[in-house]
Parts: C-alpha cells; structure tokens; sequence
C-alpha cells in the first residue's frame, strides 16, 4: 500500500481508506459481523484510514466497536466529525464519539459541511493543544460549496480539508486541490468513485486497452487510481459494506506510477 506523508507533519497514511456513509448505519448482527470482515479486510490490505460522523446514524457506534474488536497490531488513523449547532452542543457530540470509538484521543476531527465552523473551529485549536485530538478538519461534499471551503481553508489552521472529487467530478482540481498544496493542508476525496454512479455507468463496459498492461484489475482501480495519483490528495475513503470490494479498492493503492493521462485519455473519447 502506498502511503503520503501528512503536509504539516512526518507521519504517513494509506492512500486508501474506509468511509462508513450509509454502509456501517446498521444494527443486524449479520450485517454488523460482515463489516467487521470489510475492517479485517481493510487493516489486511494495509489500510488504516477509518472516517465516520455522527451524521450517518449508527456508524460511528458499529466502527468503534469493530475497531475495538480488530487484531492487536492494528493501527487505525479514526476520522470523525463535529455536525451540529453550538459550542457547548459540539463538545457533547464530540465527547459522544470519543465514546463510542473508545478513544480519549481522535486522530483527525473534522467540522462536517462547515455547519457552525466559527464556533467549533475555537472548540478544536484547544482540543489540539490539549493532545485531545491530534489533526483538525474541514469537509464539504459538493462543488456548490468550494469556495466556502477555500475561504475556510485560508482562515483557519486546518491540518486537512474533505472534499468531493472524482473522475466525472473534478471541479476540486481547479482551486482546492492547488490551494491544498500552497498551504500546506492535507486531502482526503470523498465520493472518490462519483458516489456510485461513476461505477454504475461503467458497469458491463470492458477495461480499456490500457488497464491490463498497467495493472489494472477493475473499475474501482481504474477510477481510485485517478484520484490517489494526484500528488495533492493524501487519502481517498470510498465506503462500502463489501469485504470483496474493499481489499478491491485498496489494491488501487498498490499500483505504481501516475496513469492519469491514459485514463482522462480514455474518459474523453468514451463520453460518458
């Protein structure tokens, strides 16, 4: 598994991770014990990178307990988020996600889609300072909402910004990913296989040419390759509730070199 290196620090993360939208907001035990298989298959395949929000319902529950059940050597870097209203709401929510991934310390706590940034954002340079967490964040998911990212970006001291950026969405390379670099600020891609729908519209189509003598196995390699290639983005967090398609994805992580251009190439000509 590849790795990129924190901008503002030494340390390294996977370039392939786990978002827990919609996949982990689940209470069946068999649907809980097959997550736990997707976890196995994420620490297994050399990932790390685990990113939650109270905002997906049971998510952050089922991680932390799955989290707390993985094998010893694990070392999960846990993502979570502050979304609601308030300071004194914001540390509520953030004590119960402390709780639930049976932590006393977060990895990377982010303000999810900017809401209440100002009041959070004094909440969270204290928690810092108090090693009570240790990276701070910004997320948004949509285009429409880059340039409130980009101001956010230059007025706080985000250690990382989650941002939408896919194949057939690449609104991000224009000023965020850039603007990342300039300062210094880590980036994690969310939505980084177009939310599902990129899969589904090249679901059925054969690989090109291309993906064979290059490594490529899959769709999903194809498509997080073109995003993880990118020197600017540190981690991509596709979701699922596969374990199959899990150790999938990560095996975009181990592909060497940058092919960006044969794929775009491609993208183009096919037009989809």
């Amino acid at each position: 598994m590849l790795t990129r290196l924190i901008p503002r620090t030494d340390e390294a993360v996977p370039v392939i991770g786990c978002g827990t939208y919609r996949a982990f907001d689940v209470s069946d035990a068999r649907k809980i014990a097959r997550l736990g298989d997707v976890i196995g298959a994420l620490f297994a395949g050399g990932g790390r990178v685990v990113d939650s929000s109270p905002m997906y319902g049971k998510a952050e529950k089922v991680s932390g307990a799955l989290l707390a059940g993985a094998a010893p050597s694990a070392q999960p870097f846990i993502a979570t988020k502050v979304w609601t209203h308030g300071k004194s709401e914001g540390i509520r929510q953030m004590e119960q996600s402390m709780a639930y991934f049976r932590t006393e310390c977060i990895d990377l706590m982010q303000v999810h889609n900017l809401v209440d940034i100002d009041a959070h954002m004094r909440t969270l340079i204290d928690w810092k300072a108090r090693k009570r967490i240790r990276y701070i964040g910004i997320t948004h998911y949509t285009a429409g909402a880059h340039r409130a990212v980009e101001q956010a970006m230059r007025d706080y001291p985000v250690d990382f910004v989650q941002i939408n950026y896919a194949l057939d969405d690449r609104a991000a390379e224009q000023r965020l990913l850039p603007l990342a670099q300039e300062l210094g600020i880590g980036v994690i891609v969310n939505y980084p296989l177009g939310g599902g729908d990129l899969m589904r519209r090249v679901r059925g189509r054969p690989l090109p040419e291309f993906a064979a003598p290059l490594g490529f196995k899959s769709w999903a390699q194809i498509l997080l390759h073109f995003i993880v290639a990118h020197e600017a983005v540190t981690c991509a967090i596709p979701g699922t509730g596969n374990p199959e398609h899990m150790t999938d994805n990560l095996m975009a992580g181990a592909l060497l070199g940058d092919h960006r251009a044969e794929i775009l190439s491609w993208w183009n000509k096919a037009g989809l």
